[in-house]
């Protein structure tokens, strides 16, 4: 059974981290059993980030690299049809929301004071006084960190908010009408584009890419969709505490 180390639901959505449900739609998308870890700690994840699994005792971090490892354990059965070209085509797909919308949607998240006030009450509401008091202000200090060292925090609000946007546009032009974003059949480029597009369109917490993503009806469009065919028919797991 493989066991997924993630962050709890959040945000109005299965889980506010866009690799996390990439990786857990990903789980469903090809029907590989596994259960979720109610003791989930991220200061014990190998690299200090979400998600990792353990799988036949093994500890593998990075949602990229665990679909990897699944893909070579397992079979893989999402994009085996594909040709060389069309995966080299996903590849610039995924870097595109893992690599640059991501970013605009963090500084979304962490540097706009509105939206922090909602992302310090669901992620931190349940630490005890005074812990509650001093660990938000850090974790939201060393975010501002990252998104400055990675370079999205060096522009300004208008300037990260055209990116996010202009990378919208593009997968909603990708897409097209398309029910998937490489055609008919999904594959593991739609665990990304699902990851990403739930958090940018469903989550509790507004910006000016949410606004703009929910005009484009195609992207609301997909996500009903995937939703529809991967997580409406069969149960999602109950966190269980794993020794």
């Amino acid at each position: 059974m493989i066991t997924l180390y993630q962050f709890p639901s959040s945000l109005g959505i299965r889980c506010p981290s866009p690799p996390c449900l990439k990786l857990e739609t990903y789980l469903r998308m090809t029907e590989l059993p596994y259960q979720v870890a109610a003791n989930a700690d991220v200061l014990k994840a190998p690299k200090k980030k979400f998600p990792y699994i353990e799988d036949q005792g093994r500890v593998i971090p990075d949602s990229s690299f665990i679909i990897n490892y699944l893909k070579d354990t397992y079979g893989d059965p999402l994009d085996r049809h594909l040709s060389a070209g069309q995966k080299s085509i996903m590849l610039g797909m995924r870097r595109l929301m893992e690599e640059n919308l991501y970013w605009a949607m963090f500084y979304s998240r962490w540097a706009e004071e509105e939206a922090w006030a909602v992302v310090r009450e669901q992620f931190f509401a349940h630490l005890p006084v005074p812990i509650k008091w001093l660990v938000p202000n850090v974790v939201r200090r060393n975010a501002l960190r990252d998104i400055y060292g990675q370079g999205m925090g060096r522009h300004s609000r208008e300037e990260v908010y055209d990116i996010g946007i202009q990378d919208i546009q593009a997968i909603s032009d990708f897409l097209g009408d398309q029910p998937y974003l490489m055609g008919d059949q999904p594959t593991s480029l739609d665990a990304t584009g699902y990851g990403t597009l739930v958090n940018l369109l469903r989550a509790s917490v507004g910006s000016p890419m949410q606004e703009y993503g929910l005009k484009l009806e195609n992207l609301g469009a997909y996500c009903d969709r995937m939703h529809a065919r991967y997580w409406t028919n069969s149960p999602v797991p109950e966190p269980v505490e794993v020794g």
